[in-house]
C-alpha cells in the first residue's frame, strides 16, 4: 500500500495493510507444480498517476527472481463490484489443482473504506477467470485486508486469513474457514500478539512446522506453531526491513532447500527487496544483492505461487510479454537507464514517470544487426550520443543521426550473462554511466567495465 496508509495506521491503529500468499508445503495439491512461478500484484506509481492500476496483474518467472510481466503489464481481470478495484491479490492452488484468486476490496488509498468483503475469482489456468463474486467475512465496521488462504488438512477446509481491527482497537489477523469460497464460517482471531499486526503470509507444513510472517511496525517478523489452531503462533524470528517494509511473501526455491522472503517497501513506495534463508527454523535472513532479482514495473504487494512448466508456457503464449524493456545497471542495480529532460541517465527505481525508463529495442538505424533505443513515451526520439554524452533526440533522417543512435550488443564487459553496448560510429567506445549520466567512453579499468554493463529485462 502507500506511505499515507502507514501514517494512518500510526495515528489510528485501525487500518491494516496488504497480505499475500506463499508456497504452502504440505498442502496436498493434486498437481505437481515445481517448474516455475506466477506472481500476482497490482500496480501503483509513486505519484498514483500513470502506471497505477487496481486490477489483477500477473508475471511469470523460472527462478522466482527475474520476472516477465504478462499482458504488457496490463490487468488480466478487474473487479466489477464493491470499490471497483483491488489491492493485495493472492493465488491459491486448490485441492483439485485449479486456482482461486482472492484480493482486498479497495481501489486506491482510502484506508477508512469499510471492506467486509473480499474479491474472489476461480480459474483453471489463470488465462480465463470465472465465478467472480465478493465473499463476506465479517460484520465489523472495518476492513478485510490482504486475504490469503491455505488448506487446513486437519479441519478438511480452507482457512482464509486477513487483517482487521476487532474490539481490541488494533489490527489482528483473523481467520474464516470455507470449503468452496462461496460461504465462510464465522470469523475468529487467528493471531494477536497484543500490538498492531498486518500482512500475514503462511508457509504450511514445513518439516512439521507452520510459519506465519507479518508486518510488525516497519519490519517483517515470523511466528510459528506446530498447529494451525487460532492463537497458537509465537513470534520467533529476527526482524528484517529496508526502510519501512511490509507485505512479506515466503517463496520456496524450486532447485534448493533455500527460501526467499519478499518484502515491499513504502519508503519509497513499491520497491521489492528479497532476503534468503537456508532453513526457515532459524528465523534469520540474508539480504540478496539487487542484481539477482527484478520486480515488474510499479508492482505492489506480490503473491507468488509455483506452477508447472506447461502452465508457464501457456501463460506466456496466452497473455504475451511486454513490447518494451528496462535496462538495469550492473554496479548500481537499484538504478535503470532512463531519460530526464532528454538526457540519458541511470536513476533509482521507482522512476516517475515510469515510461522514461521504458525502451523499445529496434533494429539499429544505421545497421540492422545492431540496436537502437526508441523511447516509449517519445516514440519519435532515440537515445543517441552527441559529444560523447547520450541524449534523447528526434530522428532527422540523416546518416549521422542513424549512426549516433546505433549500438552493437555484446556480452557484458563485467559479466558475460549481462549486456554491454558498443558504439557503431566509435567502435572503441561503449555506453557507460559516469556520475549517473550516460556517455560513450573507451573502457579500460574494472570500474569502467562495470559502468558499461546492463541487464536487459522488464
Amino acid at each position: 500500500m502507500a506511505t499515507s496508509r502507514r501514517r494512518f495506521l500510526a495515528l489510528a491503529a485501525a487500518t491494516p495493510l496488504a497480505v499475500t500468499g506463499t508456497l504452502s508445503l504440505g498442502a496436498g495439491t493434486a498437481q505437481a507444480a515445481d517448474s516455475a512461478y506466477v506472481m500476482s500484484y497490482f500496480t501503483e506509481s509513486t505519484s498514483l498517476g500513470d502506471g497505477t492500476d487496481y486490477g489483477l496483474h500477473l508475471a511469470v518467472s523460472q527462478d522466482g527472481l527475474e520476472w516477465t510481466p504478462l499482458n504488457r503489464n496490463n490487468p488480466v481481470v478487474t473487479p466489477t463490484e464493491g470499490d471497483l478495484g483491488l489491492r493485495d491479490p493472492f493465488i491459491l492452488r486448490k485441492q483439485d489443482g485449479t486456482f482461486v484468486v482472492l484480493a482486498t476490496d479497495l481501489k486506491g488509498t482510502d484506508w477508512t473504506y469499510v471492506s467486509q468483503y473480499i474479491h474472489v475469482w476461480f480459474s483453471t489456468d489463470l488465462c480465463t477467470f470465472t465465478g467472480y463474486h465478493r465473499l463476506k467475512l465479517h460484520d465489523m465496521n472495518t476492513h478485510a485486508w490482504a486475504p490469503e488462504a491455505f488448506w487446513d488438512a486437519g479441519r478438511g477446509t480452507y482457512a482464509v486469513i486477513y487483517s482487521a481491527v476487532n474490539d481490541t482497537a488494533h489490527n489482528v489477523i483473523m481467520v474464516n474457514h470455507t470449503t468452496d469460497f462461496l460461504t465462510a464460517s464465522e470469523p475468529q482471531v487467528f493471531f494477536d500478539p497484543g500490538y498492531n499486526v498486518i500482512d500475514g503470509d503462511m508457509a504450511v507444513g514445513v518439516n512439521g512446522v507452520n510459519y506465519l510472517y507479518f508486518k510488525k511496525n516497519q519490519t517483517l517478523v515470523g511466528a510459528r506453531s506446530t498447529s494451525l489452531d487460532p492463537g497458537s503462533f509465537t513470534e520467533f524470528s529476527t526482524a528484517v526491513a529496508h526502510g519501512g517494509t511490509e507485505a512479506p511473501e515466503l517463496v520456496k526455491s524450486l532447485t534448493s532447500d533455500s527460501w526467499y522472503l519478499y518484502g515491499d517497501t513504502y519508503t519509497p513506495n513499491g520497491v521489492f527487496y528479497v532476503w534468503q534463508s537456508g532453513d526457515l527454523s532459524t528465523g534469520t535472513w540474508t539480504a540478496l544483492d539487487q542484481k539477482t532479482y527484478t520486480q515488474p514495473v510499479n508492482s505492489k504487494h506480490c503473491g507468488i505461487r509455483a506452477i508447472t512448466s506447461a502452465e508457464y508456457a501457456k501463460l506466456l503464449t496466452y497473455w504475451g510479454t511486454p513490447s518494451s524493456n528496462r535496462l538495469k545497471s550492473y554496479n548500481h542495480p537499484a538504478r535503470y537507464i532512463r531519460h530526464a529532460d532528454f538526457v540519458g541517465r541511470v536513476d533509482e527505481y521507482p522512476i516517475d514517470p515510469y515510461l522514461d525508463s521504458e525502451w523499445t529495442l529496434v533494429p539499429g538505424l544505421a545497421d540492422s544487426t545492431g540496436v537502437s533505443f526508441q523511447s516509449v513515451n517519445y516514440p519519435t526520439r532515440y537515445l543517441r550520443h552527441y559529444d560523447y554524452q547520450l541524449r534523447l533526440d528526434a530522428g532527422d533522417g540523416t546518416s549521422t543521426f542513424a549512426g549516433d543512435a546505433t549500438f552493437y550488443r555484446t556480452p557484458g564487459l563485467a559479466d558475460s550473462g549481462w549486456t554491454s553496448f558498443r558504439s557503431y560510429t566509435h567502435p572503441t567506445r561503449y555506453i557507460r554511466h559516469a556520475d549517473h549520466v550516460l556517455r560513450i567512453d573507451p573502457i579500460s579499468m574494472a570500474t569502467d567495465r562495470q559502468d558499461a554493463t546492463f541487464r536487459v529485462g522488464y
